[in-house]
Order: C-alpha cells, then structure tokens, then sequence
C-alpha cells in the first residue's frame, strides 16, 4: 500500500512541496522562492516559467529529500495562490504574456467603471464578489486588449485561460488536463456560484470568449495524472484547491460558523457558513469552500487583507531595518507598546471592508522618540488590526459570535502576534499542531478522494491544536487602540 500523500503549495511568492504521511505528519519539503516582477507602480507579475521550474523542483526534491519515488505517492493535492491569471497557447502551452498577480491593480480603473456603470450588484449577486482588480475576469480582459493579436487568437479556439493550478495541472500532464475546482473557479467573477457554471452573461460583459475556461470539479476530484516522465512515474492528482479554502478544510473548519485566518503575503479570514451563501452588507465576499465529491456545495464568507506578513518583507527588503522575518518579534518585545506609532500598510490600496484602490501605506504618530523597534512592532500590530476589522464584519454579516479563531500561516508561528491577535479581538486564538494547514488542506482532499483516510473523523483524530493563546489586555486599552487605528486608516483612504 502507498505511505504517503504529496501536496504542492504554489503561493505568492514561493513554491513548497511537502510530503506527508497516514498521521498527517510532515516527512519531508522543498521550497523555492521565485521573482516578483513590478513592470509599473501597482503591478505585480510572475513569469510562468519561474511557476513551473519551482513546482517541478520542488516535487522532485520533496520526493528525494524523503527518501522516496513518485511510485510511493498515494495522491498528490495542489493548492495554489488564487485569482492570479496565465493566458496560454493550445498547442504549444506558451504564455501569451506573464502571469498577472492576484495584488496587480492595473485594471483598478476599469472596476470602478463597471461600479460607475451600475454593474456591482448583479456581479455580486452572480459571483459573490464584487467588482475588483483582485480578481481574474479583468486580467483576462486585460491580456485579450492588450496583448497584439490575442483577442483574435482567443476568439479562433488557440488560447486557453487558467489561474495556477489550471495552468500547473496542463503542463504536468502535458495538455491532458484542462480543468480546475469550484473555489478557484468562484475567485475568477465569470462563475456563477449558485448554479455551478460559468456564466453567459458576465462572459459578454468581459468579452471572454467561454472556449478559453477549463472545466470545474469538486475540490476533491480524480483529475487525471502527471506525465510519467517528469517524475518517473505517474503521480494521480486527486485534489485542486485555492489556498485559502485549503486552509480552512486542513484546519477541518467543515462546520458551520468555523472560521480561520491565514498569515500568508495578505491575511485571508473564511468562515464556514454551509448551505448558505450569505450575502455580506459589509464589505466581504461570498465564495465556494472546498468539499469532496460527496457533499454538497459549502459557502463561504471571506475577507482579505491585501499585505499581512508582506509587511514584515517590507521591513527587511525595502527599509532593512530587520534582517530577517523572524527577528521581528524579539524587536517588538523590546518596547512596552508602538509607542503611539501606528502603520497602515496600504501598498496596493485597502480590501474588505473598505475596498479603496486609491489608499496609500501611511505611518503616523512618529515623535523624536519613535525608534526601528515602536515602527516594527507597529508594522505587525497593523497585521492583527486590519484580521480584527474583518472579525468584526464577518460577525455582523452572519450573526454569529466567534469564539475563537483557527490560525496558520508563517506569521502564525510569531508569539508576539498571535497574543495581540487574542488582545485585540479578546477570544482565544488557536494555532494547529501542523502549521502548514494549506498543504496540509490539499493533502487532505486528494487523501480523502484515493481512500488514504477514511473520512473527516479520521482526520480529526490526528489533527490536534499545538497552542492557544487567550486575551490578556484590559477592555479600556483594547477600545483606545482600535480607535487610533480606525483613525490612522482615515488618514490613507483616497
């Protein structure tokens, strides 16, 4: 019997592969960063070369690191970095043009044409989302318009759309595969998420030709297999989710009223509303949840914040003022608070729940006496305000009180963090056992799907919590400094 199930994590800005085992445990990874390409002030590019070399890499090192061949492998999950948009070639599977970035805010103008155009609400009522450069359907628009020859390719059958795992899965399988899963098809604003299709209507709107889309499967699916010579054997694919969904299904967040936030480049808060695609009044989208072929369609409330631990590698690359992620907490320990220093880190404009494209990064409260250790602390402090604005929202939204918040991501293992997180939201936050709760999502599904494991009670029995942090500041300090913050955020809103 096959021992292992392998999870490729293709994210923002690196590519991990991790092999984990019948317990859940982590046997082995590989990672590999890759280039951000910036060609404009608010555009972000990947070259899908460097997407493919790291997932490759990364698959084969994984493989070796564990001592294993792809022959071992029950399933592999693929999780992915969403709304990020590659437009290839049929045939030869060449991009027209760089993947564009799911923080690329070159189509910003457009959208706020399409709000100005009176199109927001049947967008949302369609998609779940409403109309934002963040999503796929205006890159897509974008590289037909602007790329010489491409809308004429597409509308003659040659070009192929997909967001990561769409494009990851074609190459691997050498063009045998076209397809992608319910969570990150709901993230393109082309899919109708109450009747599981891509929708007519907004293909017109877009100007999209509907022969460019794969075809959508549960996030839990046998998708086909890899080309047995990339590896030396076959690898079946047995799960596609985008990652924040992978996320919350590898915190096992399958019930309603669940919710999770990941630490990633942005911060990205889901919860489990079921059956019920509720319609958010404050400014948070509904989407799909992952769900295995078994189960019927989950929704999903979600809130995004645009730079979470991006702030951190802007404090070590930009301003060098750390030189390394991890040395931020002992620096924020190092001061009894920020010192009145608060930083709104709005480098490509403010999400949920103010969706402002046009809000730039401020710092304020700066005196002769704000030191590199008041900017740092305050830099991871604005982390854990914008998770407790869409706390808040969602709470509204769904009218229900959150007890306590399931947490992963890299900057999930910064202590100093996750105990201001449990001050300012005042509920206790929990932190798995296993961190790596996007791969660990994808390994889930696939091992679900290849009959790995049972079913999700066997998975709860060897997922258990590794530490809870609980509230520790007084109700008066709490309310002071949410306050400063809603007033600093004043200050960069367009």
């Amino acid at each position: 019997m096959k021992k292992f199930v392998l999870a490729l994590d293709q994210g923002t800005t690196s590519t991990r592969a991790i092999v984990f085992n019948k317990k859940g445990e982590i046997i082995s990874k590989a990672q590999q960063e890759f280039k951000q390409i910036y060609p404009k002030a608010g555009w972000v590019e990947h070259s899908p070369q460097d997407i493919m070399g790291s997932t490759v890499a990364v698959i084969g090192e994984a493989l070796v690191r564990a001592g294993i061949t792809a022959a071992d492998i029950a399933a592999m999950g693929i999780t992915n970095q969403r709304e990020t948009t590659l437009v290839w070639d049929k045939k030869t599977g060449k991009p027209v043009y760089n993947a564009i970035v799911w923080q690329c805010r070159r189509t910003a103008d457009y959208c706020e044409k399409l709000k100005r155009d009176g199109f927001s609400e049947k967008i949302y009522n369609k998609t779940g989302l409403v109309p934002d450069a963040y999503f796929s359907a205006t890159k897509i628009k974008w590289i037909l318009d602007n790329v010489e020859g491409a809308r004429a390719r597409a509308q003659r059958g040659e070009l192929l759309f997909g967001t990561v795992d769409t494009f990851i899965l074609w190459q691997l399988s050498k063009g045998k595969i076209f397809a992608t899963d319910y969570t990150n098809a709901s993230r393109t604003m082309l899919f109708n998420i109450h009747t599981l299709t891509w929708d007519k209507e907004l293909l017109r709107l877009f100007d999209i030709p509907k022969s460019m889309l794969p075809k959508v499967y549960p996030s839990s699916h046998r998708y086909g297999e890899t080309d047995a010579g990339l590896f030396g054997a076959p690898v079946h694919v047995c799960g596609v989710v985008g990652d924040q969904q992978a996320a919350l299904f590898g915190q096992l967040c399958t019930g309603e009223g669940d919710v999770k936030n990941t630490y990633g480049t942005g911060c990205f808060l889901l919860m489990n509303t079921g059956g019920n695609a509720v319609k958010s009044r404050n400014g948070l989208v509904t989407t799909l949840g992952a769900t295995t072929a078994a189960k019927s369609p989950q929704y999903v409330l979600e809130g995004s914040v645009f730079v979470g631990g991006a702030v951190v590698q802007w404090l070590r690359d930009e301003l060098k003022i750390i030189a390394s992620a991890e040395e931020s907490e002992a620096h924020a320990l190092s001061v009894k608070n920020s010192g009145g220093v608060y930083v709104v880190p709005a480098f490509t404009g403010l999400g949920a729940p103010y969706w402002d494209a046009a809000a730039r990064g401020t710092i304020c409260g700066i005196t002769r006496g704000t030191t590199r250790a008041h900017i740092i602390r305050a830099a991871l402090e604005a982390i854990a305000y914008q998770v407790c604005e869409l706390v808040t929202a969602m709470q509204k939204d769904a009218n229900i009180h959150i007890s306590h918040l399931s947490v992963d991501g890299g900057a999930s293992q910064n202590g100093f963090l996750m105990q201001f997180q449990s001050d300012i939201l005042g509920c206790n936050v929990v932190r798995p056992r296993v961190t790596e709760t996007t791969a660990l999502g994808a390994a889930y599904l696939a091992g679900l799907c290849s009959g790995f494991w049972k079913d999700e009670e066997e998975l709860k029995k060897i997922n258990a919590p590794e530490k809870v942090y609980s509230p520790d500041m007084p109700e008066l300090t709490r309310f002071e400094l949410l306050n400063g913050w809603q007033n600093a955020v004043k200050k960069t809103l367009s």
